[in-house]
């Protein structure tokens, strides 16, 4: 992969800014800006513009940056989990079979949209429609505030498989064979990790982990094509290699924000590929009903391998729509002839509708969950996993949702005056785990979940509700299900700003605590008491 940059074009600068402005005006009506970056390319496009070489560069970039951060998340332990590898595997070869039958067969109808497509073409079309967007669903999870959740994790580890998928297939989609010297590489590989994690704890926090992204992304891709391998490929295992590292999420929220930022040239380059016509536009339309049974046949698989319906539900709720991965897929696949570029065209409408569509539906998402709660229970399977349990909070007259660094100082604040009266609630199993070996009451659960709080409020014991998730609409969320519950009782609740103080407030919480404002009075009183200083209007200093 040939990296080096070409002399800029000033007409490409343009048309990034163009790019910036449709991404900031998805941005505000809570699109993912990638929608706004196909627009851009789609109406660029229109006016005759063809792709440049700082696109055309930026794009190859994008694609290998995406590859170096799936590496990063690799988690052998997530990916054995049957509900992982196996709901994903299955998942993709149902969905490739009937989507690949069905479109064969429109076309053998004569279908001017599918006039042309084989067999063969017709799978390829599928196998990029079974993939679901990682891009979205992260995004989806951090403003629920949900990533170390159960859902969450089953939900990246599922994306994580399909990832794998389509990166096979970039792998041997060239049919270049490999020199000889491709085992040497990876042999030579395996005994560099221990350096190559070395560095990254030396490297700290700031410009030096970027860079030491950027070089293990680029040269690992420089690597692989010289013994003939993909370079796409290279970055992925430069990954994960050191995946396992605590300081690996890190570098891949680090990273994340130089990704979509590069991918920014790729979604413009399917724009400037091939036209939007009206005919394109309606086979996009016709295929978004498929997203429902993609979402559909999610459920159906979490439930049959014992996870509960509000879990799976929300999980296939996640990965309910197209993915910018199968786009990646099916522009390699037009480029190489296998498809025509008016596929490439109606890949990308669909994908950029079906996040409309998920977009819309994710604000309602609680409240689908609730109005068809009694139905999806009934598929729930009599026996759950062990990390998915109903949470019984026993005789807690106190709840502490959120056990980080604040969560458990106020736990452990409540427990030295009234020991046994308060819990934990956590939605990182790994976290809980550790509270736990420390003698902690905790237990893992989803405060979200409507479930829960039912049997909190038929436990008629909790009196008081303590909110310390680190973002605010976790907070509302939860408040929302609390009200929602019936709950009675006394609310607390952290806030970070003055704006999210009026909010919590106006949502009903009884107690709101500004951390940073009022933080400087608490360093105050615990350093004047360490250090036994006392004010000059102390009666004994008088």
């Amino acid at each position: 992969m040939d990296f080096n940059w070409l002399a800029i074009n000033f007409g490409e600068v343009a048309w990034i800014a163009v790019a910036f402005v449709l991404g900031l005006l998805s941005r505000a009506i809570g699109l993912p800006p990638m929608i706004g970056f196909l627009l851009a390319g789609f109406l660029l496009g229109a006016q005759g513009v063809e792709s440049g070489p700082l696109i055309l560069k930026i794009s190859d970039l994008g694609i290998t940056l995406l590859l170096f951060t799936i590496g990063l998340k690799l988690n052998p332990k997530t990916l054995a989990r049957p509900q992982v590898w196996g709901v994903a595997s299955l998942h993709m070869a149902i969905v490739c079979g009937l989507f690949g039958l069905g479109i064969f067969s429109l076309a053998t109808f004569g279908l001017s949209a599918f006039a042309g497509l084989d067999l063969a073409d017709a799978f390829l079309v599928a196998f990029a429609l079974s993939f679901s967007s990682t891009v979205y669903a992260v995004k989806a999870l951090e403003e629920r505030g949900e990533m170390a959740s159960l859902q969450g994790r089953i939900t990246i580890g599922v994306l994580i498989v399909q990832d794998i998928a389509a990166v096979i297939f970039l792998a041997v989609s060239t049919a270049k064979l490999p020199s000889a010297w491709a085992l040497l590489l990876i042999a030579a590989l395996i005994p560099l990790r221990p350096l190559l994690r070395r560095l990254l704890e030396y490297v700290g926090h700031g410009e030096l982990l970027v860079l030491y992204g950027l070089v293990l992304a680029l040269g690992g891709a420089e690597l692989f094509e010289l013994v003939g391998m993909k370079g796409d490929l290279g970055a992925l295992v430069m990954g994960v290699l050191i995946a396992s590292l605590p300081k690996a999420d890190e570098l891949n929220k680090t990273m994340m924000g130089f990704k979509d930022l590069f991918l920014l040239g790729f979604f413009m380059s399917v724009g400037l590929t091939g036209s939007l016509t009206t005919g394109s536009f309606l086979v996009a339309l016709c295929l978004l009903p498929l997203v429902l049974f993609k979402s559909a046949l999610f459920f159906t698989l979490f439930t049959r391998l014992r996870l509960r319906s509000r879990t799976a539900f929300f999980a296939a709720f996640n990965l309910g729509n197209y993915s910018e991965f199968g786009l990646i897929v099916a522009a390699l696949a037009a480029s190489q002839g296998w498809i025509s570029f008016d596929w490439l065209v109606i890949v990308a409408v669909a994908l950029s509708i079906s996040f409309v569509l998920a977009a819309l539906l994710n604000r309602f998402g609680d409240a689908l969950y609730d109005r068809c709660r009694d139905s999806l229970l009934r598929f729930q399977h009599p026996r759950r996993l062990a990390d998915d349990p109903l949470i019984d909070v026993g005789g807690a007259g106190v709840v502490v949702i959120g056990m980080g660094r604040i969560g458990t100082s106020a736990f452990d604040e409540i427990a030295a005056h009234y020991p046994g009266m308060v819990i934990g609630v956590d939605t990182d199993p790994l976290a809980v785990a550790r509270l736990r070996e420390d003698g902690k009451e905790v237990v893992w659960g989803n405060p979200g979940d409507p479930d829960f709080w039912d049997r909190v409020e038929q436990a008629h014991t909790v009196e008081l509700v303590m909110l310390t998730p680190p973002k605010l609409s976790t907070t509302l969320a939860v408040i929302k299900q609390l009200k929602g519950s019936g709950y009675d009782g006394k609310v607390a609740a952290i806030a970070r700003y003055p704006d999210e103080v009026q909010l919590l407030e106006s949502a009903g919480v009884d107690a709101v605590f500004n951390i940073y404002s009022e933080a400087g009075s608490g360093f105050a009183a615990h350093a004047m008491e360490r250090t036994g200083i006392k004010s000059s209007s102390d009666p004994e200093i008088l």
